[in-house]
Protein backbone atom coordinates (compact mmCIF):
# COMPACT_ATOMS: atom_id res chain seq x y z
CA UNK A 1 0.00 0.00 0.00
CA UNK A 2 1.26 3.46 -0.87
CA UNK A 3 1.87 5.24 2.47
CA UNK A 4 0.51 8.46 1.05
CA UNK A 5 -2.81 6.86 0.10
CA UNK A 6 -5.83 7.96 2.06
CA UNK A 7 -9.19 6.34 2.65
CA UNK A 8 -12.61 7.34 1.45
CA UNK A 9 -14.95 7.21 4.46
CA UNK A 10 -17.97 4.93 4.30
CA UNK A 11 -21.05 4.78 6.50
CA UNK A 12 -20.21 3.23 9.87
CA UNK A 13 -16.56 2.68 8.99
CA UNK A 14 -15.14 3.82 12.33
CA UNK A 15 -17.76 1.90 14.27
CA UNK A 16 -16.79 -1.27 12.42
CA UNK A 17 -13.11 -0.56 13.01
CA UNK A 18 -13.63 -0.20 16.76
CA UNK A 19 -15.54 -3.48 16.89
CA UNK A 20 -12.93 -5.34 14.89
CA UNK A 21 -9.99 -3.84 16.79
CA UNK A 22 -8.70 -1.85 13.84
CA UNK A 23 -8.74 -4.02 10.69
CA UNK A 24 -6.82 -2.43 7.83
CA UNK A 25 -8.96 -0.82 5.16
CA UNK A 26 -8.00 -0.53 1.47
CA UNK A 27 -7.18 2.99 0.36
CA UNK A 28 -7.82 5.27 -2.60
CA UNK A 29 -5.86 8.36 -3.48
CA UNK A 30 -7.22 11.74 -2.44
CA UNK A 31 -5.92 15.12 -3.55
CA UNK A 32 -5.17 18.26 -1.59
CA UNK A 33 -8.66 19.62 -2.31
CA UNK A 34 -10.20 16.67 -0.50
CA UNK A 35 -7.84 17.28 2.43
CA UNK A 36 -9.06 20.84 2.67
CA UNK A 37 -12.69 19.73 2.70
CA UNK A 38 -12.04 17.17 5.39
CA UNK A 39 -9.79 19.30 7.62
CA UNK A 40 -11.53 19.49 10.97
CA UNK A 41 -12.66 22.92 11.99
CA UNK A 42 -12.75 22.23 15.74
CA UNK A 43 -9.71 23.51 17.60
CA UNK A 44 -10.60 22.59 21.17
CA UNK A 45 -7.58 20.37 21.67
CA UNK A 46 -7.77 20.48 25.48
CA UNK A 47 -11.07 18.65 25.24
CA UNK A 48 -9.77 16.24 22.59
CA UNK A 49 -6.76 15.36 24.77
CA UNK A 50 -8.67 15.30 28.08
CA UNK A 51 -7.44 11.78 28.91
CA UNK A 52 -4.10 11.86 27.04
CA UNK A 53 -1.32 11.95 29.62
CA UNK A 54 1.51 13.19 27.38
CA UNK A 55 -0.34 16.15 25.86
CA UNK A 56 1.31 19.41 26.96
CA UNK A 57 0.24 21.85 24.29
CA UNK A 58 1.09 22.00 20.59
CA UNK A 59 4.77 21.57 19.70
CA UNK A 60 5.82 24.14 17.09
CA UNK A 61 7.46 22.44 14.09
CA UNK A 62 6.78 25.18 11.55
CA UNK A 63 9.63 25.72 9.12
CA UNK A 64 10.34 21.99 8.79
CA UNK A 65 9.54 20.16 5.57
CA UNK A 66 9.39 16.77 7.30
CA UNK A 67 8.46 16.01 10.91
CA UNK A 68 8.60 12.63 12.69
CA UNK A 69 6.09 11.38 15.27
CA UNK A 70 6.76 8.28 17.38
CA UNK A 71 3.99 5.66 17.43
CA UNK A 72 4.07 3.76 20.73
CA UNK A 73 5.63 6.48 22.86
CA UNK A 74 5.41 6.16 26.64
CA UNK A 75 2.06 7.61 27.71
CA UNK A 76 -1.33 6.63 29.11
CA UNK A 77 -0.02 3.87 31.35
CA UNK A 78 2.35 2.22 28.85
CA UNK A 79 3.60 2.55 25.28
CA UNK A 80 0.23 3.97 24.23
CA UNK A 81 1.03 7.45 22.98
CA UNK A 82 2.02 9.48 19.95
CA UNK A 83 5.14 11.54 20.58
CA UNK A 84 4.63 14.43 20.43
CA UNK A 85 0.87 14.23 20.84
CA UNK A 86 0.21 17.50 18.98
CA UNK A 87 2.31 19.58 16.66
CA UNK A 88 1.96 22.60 14.38
CA UNK A 89 3.36 22.49 10.83
CA UNK A 90 3.25 24.58 7.68
CA UNK A 91 1.04 23.64 4.72
CA UNK A 92 2.95 21.22 2.51
CA UNK A 93 4.76 19.54 5.44
CA UNK A 94 5.08 15.75 5.42
CA UNK A 95 4.53 14.03 8.77
CA UNK A 96 6.22 10.66 9.17
CA UNK A 97 4.91 8.34 11.89
CA UNK A 98 7.52 5.82 13.02
CA UNK A 99 6.66 2.76 15.15
CA UNK A 100 8.68 2.14 18.32
CA UNK A 101 7.74 -1.53 18.37
CA UNK A 102 6.28 -1.19 21.88
CA UNK A 103 2.74 -1.43 23.19
CA UNK A 104 1.51 -4.02 20.69
CA UNK A 105 -0.07 -3.20 17.35
CA UNK A 106 -0.98 0.41 16.58
CA UNK A 107 -2.35 2.37 13.66
CA UNK A 108 -2.74 6.01 12.69
CA UNK A 109 -6.34 6.81 11.73
CA UNK A 110 -7.66 10.30 11.06
CA UNK A 111 -11.01 11.11 12.66
CA UNK A 112 -12.17 12.67 9.38
CA UNK A 113 -11.01 9.69 7.29
CA UNK A 114 -8.42 11.67 5.35
CA UNK A 115 -5.56 9.26 6.14
CA UNK A 116 -5.12 5.85 7.73
CA UNK A 117 -2.23 3.43 8.15
CA UNK A 118 -2.14 -0.34 8.55
CA UNK A 119 -2.45 -1.85 12.03
CA UNK A 120 1.09 -3.10 12.78
CA UNK A 121 3.50 -3.53 15.69
CA UNK A 122 6.90 -3.78 13.95
CA UNK A 123 9.67 -1.49 15.17
CA UNK A 124 10.78 0.92 12.46
CA UNK A 125 7.59 0.68 10.42
CA UNK A 126 6.65 4.07 8.96
CA UNK A 127 3.63 5.79 7.51
CA UNK A 128 3.53 9.30 6.12
CA UNK A 129 1.06 11.89 4.97
CA UNK A 130 1.56 15.34 3.44
CA UNK A 131 -0.72 18.09 4.77
CA UNK A 132 -1.39 20.53 1.96
CA UNK A 133 -4.35 22.42 3.42
CA UNK A 134 -4.61 24.46 6.61
CA UNK A 135 -6.75 22.90 9.32
CA UNK A 136 -6.76 20.82 12.49
CA UNK A 137 -6.41 17.10 11.83
CA UNK A 138 -7.17 14.83 14.77
CA UNK A 139 -6.22 11.17 14.71
CA UNK A 140 -6.07 8.11 16.95
CA UNK A 141 -4.75 4.61 17.34
CA UNK A 142 -8.03 2.73 16.91
CA UNK A 143 -7.39 -0.12 19.40
CA UNK A 144 -6.09 2.25 22.09
CA UNK A 145 -8.21 5.36 21.53
CA UNK A 146 -10.22 4.81 24.72
CA UNK A 147 -7.12 4.93 26.92
CA UNK A 148 -5.94 8.21 25.41
CA UNK A 149 -3.77 7.33 22.41
CA UNK A 150 -4.66 10.38 20.35
CA UNK A 151 -2.83 12.92 18.24
CA UNK A 152 -3.37 16.15 16.35
CA UNK A 153 -1.67 18.01 13.52
CA UNK A 154 -2.37 21.75 13.37
CA UNK A 155 -1.59 23.00 9.87
CA UNK A 156 -0.95 26.71 9.41
CA UNK A 157 -2.82 29.20 11.60
CA UNK A 158 -5.86 27.00 12.16
CA UNK A 159 -5.72 27.29 15.96
CA UNK A 160 -4.55 25.34 18.99
CA UNK A 161 -2.29 26.69 21.72
CA UNK A 162 1.43 25.98 21.74
CA UNK A 163 2.95 24.18 24.71
CA UNK A 164 4.06 27.48 26.27
CA UNK A 165 0.69 29.12 25.72
CA UNK A 166 -1.13 26.12 27.20
CA UNK A 167 0.98 26.26 30.38
CA UNK A 168 0.47 30.02 30.75
CA UNK A 169 -3.30 29.77 30.33
CA UNK A 170 -3.66 27.37 33.29
CA UNK A 171 -1.25 29.06 35.69
CA UNK A 172 1.84 26.80 35.86
CA UNK A 173 -0.02 23.82 34.47
CA UNK A 174 -2.76 23.62 37.11
CA UNK A 175 -6.17 22.75 35.69
CA UNK A 176 -8.82 25.38 36.34
CA UNK A 177 -11.47 22.71 36.02
CA UNK A 178 -9.76 20.68 38.75
CA UNK A 179 -9.69 23.67 41.09
CA UNK A 180 -13.43 24.20 40.69
CA UNK A 181 -14.51 20.56 40.85
CA UNK A 182 -15.03 20.38 44.63
CA UNK A 183 -17.18 22.46 46.89
CA UNK A 184 -19.80 23.26 44.29
CA UNK A 185 -22.57 21.34 46.03
CA UNK A 186 -24.52 18.86 43.97
CA UNK A 187 -22.96 19.33 40.53
CA UNK A 188 -24.28 18.19 37.18
CA UNK A 189 -23.51 14.53 37.77
CA UNK A 190 -25.62 13.39 34.82
CA UNK A 191 -23.04 14.99 32.51
CA UNK A 192 -20.10 13.54 34.45
CA UNK A 193 -21.59 10.04 34.32
CA UNK A 194 -22.78 10.30 30.72
CA UNK A 195 -20.94 7.10 29.69
CA UNK A 196 -21.03 5.29 33.06
CA UNK A 197 -23.40 2.33 32.85
CA UNK A 198 -23.84 1.71 36.61
CA UNK A 199 -24.74 5.28 37.58
CA UNK A 200 -28.33 5.34 38.77
CA UNK A 201 -28.44 8.45 40.92
CA UNK A 202 -26.65 9.29 44.17
CA UNK A 203 -26.89 6.60 46.84
CA UNK A 204 -27.59 8.06 50.31
CA UNK A 205 -24.92 7.12 52.87
CA UNK A 206 -25.23 10.14 55.17
CA UNK A 207 -24.89 9.86 58.94
CA UNK A 208 -22.11 7.26 58.72
CA UNK A 209 -18.53 7.41 59.86
CA UNK A 210 -17.21 5.03 57.22
CA UNK A 211 -18.48 3.99 53.78
CA UNK A 212 -17.07 1.35 51.41
CA UNK A 213 -16.86 1.59 47.61
CA UNK A 214 -15.79 -1.34 45.41
CA UNK A 215 -13.05 -0.73 42.83
CA UNK A 216 -13.49 -3.04 39.85
CA UNK A 217 -17.24 -3.50 40.12
CA UNK A 218 -19.09 -4.90 37.12
CA UNK A 219 -19.91 -1.97 34.82
CA UNK A 220 -18.98 -0.42 31.47
CA UNK A 221 -18.45 -3.72 29.67
CA UNK A 222 -16.45 -5.52 32.38
CA UNK A 223 -15.02 -4.97 35.86
CA UNK A 224 -14.58 -1.27 35.08
CA UNK A 225 -16.80 0.44 37.63
CA UNK A 226 -16.91 1.91 41.10
CA UNK A 227 -19.71 0.43 43.18
CA UNK A 228 -21.73 2.42 43.93
CA UNK A 229 -20.77 5.02 41.36
CA UNK A 230 -22.03 8.00 43.35
CA UNK A 231 -22.64 8.37 47.09
CA UNK A 232 -23.83 11.11 49.38
CA UNK A 233 -22.04 11.24 52.74
CA UNK A 234 -21.78 13.52 55.75
CA UNK A 235 -18.86 15.82 56.45
CA UNK A 236 -16.14 13.90 58.29
CA UNK A 237 -16.99 10.56 56.68
CA UNK A 238 -14.14 8.28 55.60
CA UNK A 239 -14.64 6.60 52.24
CA UNK A 240 -12.73 3.33 51.88
CA UNK A 241 -12.19 2.05 48.34
CA UNK A 242 -11.59 -1.72 48.21
CA UNK A 243 -10.24 -3.50 45.12
CA UNK A 244 -12.11 -6.56 43.83
CA UNK A 245 -9.06 -7.85 41.97
CA UNK A 246 -10.95 -7.85 38.67
CA UNK A 247 -10.56 -5.73 35.53
CA UNK A 248 -6.78 -5.30 35.75
CA UNK A 249 -5.07 -2.43 37.51
CA UNK A 250 -7.17 0.49 38.74
CA UNK A 251 -6.63 3.67 40.69
CA UNK A 252 -8.76 6.31 42.38
CA UNK A 253 -7.86 9.83 41.26
CA UNK A 254 -9.79 12.98 42.23
CA UNK A 255 -10.40 15.43 39.42
CA UNK A 256 -9.37 18.29 41.73
CA UNK A 257 -6.19 16.51 42.88
CA UNK A 258 -7.31 16.25 46.51
CA UNK A 259 -6.70 12.50 46.68
CA UNK A 260 -5.04 9.81 44.58
CA UNK A 261 -4.34 6.13 45.11
CA UNK A 262 -1.73 3.85 43.59
CA UNK A 263 -2.44 2.00 40.35
CA UNK A 264 -2.85 -1.60 41.53
CA UNK A 265 -4.87 -4.71 40.74
CA UNK A 266 -4.57 -6.78 43.92
CA UNK A 267 -7.79 -8.08 45.44
CA UNK A 268 -8.38 -6.61 48.88
CA UNK A 269 -6.13 -3.59 48.37
CA UNK A 270 -7.64 -0.57 50.10
CA UNK A 271 -7.34 3.18 49.90
CA UNK A 272 -9.24 5.69 51.99
CA UNK A 273 -9.85 9.40 52.26
CA UNK A 274 -11.74 11.44 54.85
CA UNK A 275 -13.92 14.23 53.47
CA UNK A 276 -13.74 17.19 55.83
CA UNK A 277 -15.37 19.80 53.60
CA UNK A 278 -18.82 19.86 52.00
CA UNK A 279 -18.88 19.74 48.21
CA UNK A 280 -19.03 17.45 45.18
CA UNK A 281 -15.86 15.47 44.50
CA UNK A 282 -15.61 13.67 41.17
CA UNK A 283 -12.96 11.03 40.57
CA UNK A 284 -11.98 8.37 38.04
CA UNK A 285 -9.78 5.38 37.32
CA UNK A 286 -7.18 6.93 35.03
CA UNK A 287 -6.64 3.95 32.66
CA UNK A 288 -10.38 3.28 32.31
CA UNK A 289 -11.86 6.77 32.56
CA UNK A 290 -12.85 6.85 28.90
CA UNK A 291 -14.69 3.55 29.36
CA UNK A 292 -16.85 5.22 32.01
CA UNK A 293 -15.05 4.17 35.22
CA UNK A 294 -15.97 7.29 37.16
CA UNK A 295 -17.24 8.06 40.62
CA UNK A 296 -18.48 10.90 42.78
CA UNK A 297 -18.74 11.68 46.48
CA UNK A 298 -21.28 14.36 47.44
CA UNK A 299 -20.47 15.65 50.93
CA UNK A 300 -23.17 17.35 53.01
CA UNK A 301 -22.69 19.75 55.93
CA UNK A 302 -24.04 17.44 58.64
CA UNK A 303 -21.55 15.45 60.70
CA UNK A 304 -20.96 11.73 60.11
CA UNK A 305 -22.04 8.98 62.52
CA UNK A 306 -20.24 6.01 64.05
CA UNK A 307 -21.42 2.94 62.14
CA UNK A 308 -17.91 1.51 61.86
CA UNK A 309 -17.74 0.60 65.55
CA UNK A 310 -21.05 -1.27 65.31
CA UNK A 311 -20.38 -3.18 62.11
CA UNK A 312 -16.67 -3.92 62.40
CA UNK A 313 -16.82 -6.85 64.91
CA UNK A 314 -19.02 -8.80 62.52
CA UNK A 315 -16.60 -8.40 59.63
CA UNK A 316 -19.44 -7.56 57.24
CA UNK A 317 -18.52 -4.69 54.97
CA UNK A 318 -22.03 -4.67 53.54
CA UNK A 319 -23.49 -4.12 57.01
CA UNK A 320 -20.89 -1.44 57.64
CA UNK A 321 -21.78 0.36 54.43
CA UNK A 322 -25.45 0.34 55.42
CA UNK A 323 -24.59 1.94 58.73
CA UNK A 324 -25.70 -1.01 60.81
CA UNK A 325 -29.25 -1.01 59.44
CA UNK A 326 -29.26 -4.78 58.98
CA UNK A 327 -27.56 -5.17 62.35
CA UNK A 328 -30.11 -3.00 64.11
CA UNK A 329 -32.93 -4.99 62.55
CA UNK A 330 -31.39 -8.24 63.81
CA UNK A 331 -31.03 -6.96 67.37
CA UNK A 332 -34.54 -5.58 67.26
CA UNK A 333 -35.91 -8.99 66.33
CA UNK A 334 -33.91 -10.66 69.10
CA UNK A 335 -35.06 -8.23 71.76
CA UNK A 336 -38.66 -8.77 70.66
CA UNK A 337 -38.25 -12.56 70.91
CA UNK A 338 -36.72 -14.04 74.10
CA UNK A 339 -36.23 -17.34 72.27
CA UNK A 340 -34.13 -15.72 69.54
CA UNK A 341 -32.14 -13.75 72.07
CA UNK A 342 -31.41 -16.90 74.08
CA UNK A 343 -30.31 -18.72 70.94
CA UNK A 344 -28.01 -15.84 70.02
CA UNK A 345 -26.36 -15.88 73.46
CA UNK A 346 -25.91 -19.66 73.28
CA UNK A 347 -24.26 -19.37 69.86
CA UNK A 348 -21.85 -16.76 71.17
CA UNK A 349 -20.95 -19.22 73.93
CA UNK A 350 -20.30 -21.92 71.31
CA UNK A 351 -18.01 -19.54 69.45
CA UNK A 352 -15.85 -18.82 72.52
CA UNK A 353 -14.90 -15.23 73.29
CA UNK A 354 -16.66 -12.13 72.03
CA UNK A 355 -15.81 -8.57 73.01
CA UNK A 356 -13.66 -9.79 75.90
CA UNK A 357 -16.32 -12.03 77.54
CA UNK A 358 -16.84 -15.81 77.50
CA UNK A 359 -20.25 -17.43 77.35
CA UNK A 360 -19.95 -21.12 78.31
CA UNK A 361 -22.39 -23.76 77.26
CA UNK A 362 -25.42 -23.99 79.52
CA UNK A 363 -26.30 -21.24 81.95
CA UNK A 364 -24.07 -18.23 82.32
CA UNK A 365 -22.31 -17.47 85.62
Amino acid sequence: MNPNDTTSPTLGRRTVLRLLGGAAVSATALGGAADAARAQSGTDLDSWFAQTSNYDGVVDETGSSTVTVTVGAQANGGAFGFGPAALRVDPGTTVVWEWSGKGGSHNVAAEDGSFESDLVGDSGHTFEHTFDAAGVYKYVCTPHETIGMKGAIVVGDAGGATATEAADSTGEGESEAATDSAGEGDADLDAWFENTTNFDGVEAQTGLQRVTVDVGAQANGGAFGFGPAAIRVSKGTTVAWTWTGEGGSHNVVAEDGSFESELVGDSGHAFEHTFEEAGTYTYACTPHKTLGMKGAVVVTDDEGGSNAQVAEPFGDSGTERLGGIALAGTFGAMLASPALFGAFMWLKGEGGESAGETYPKGKSE
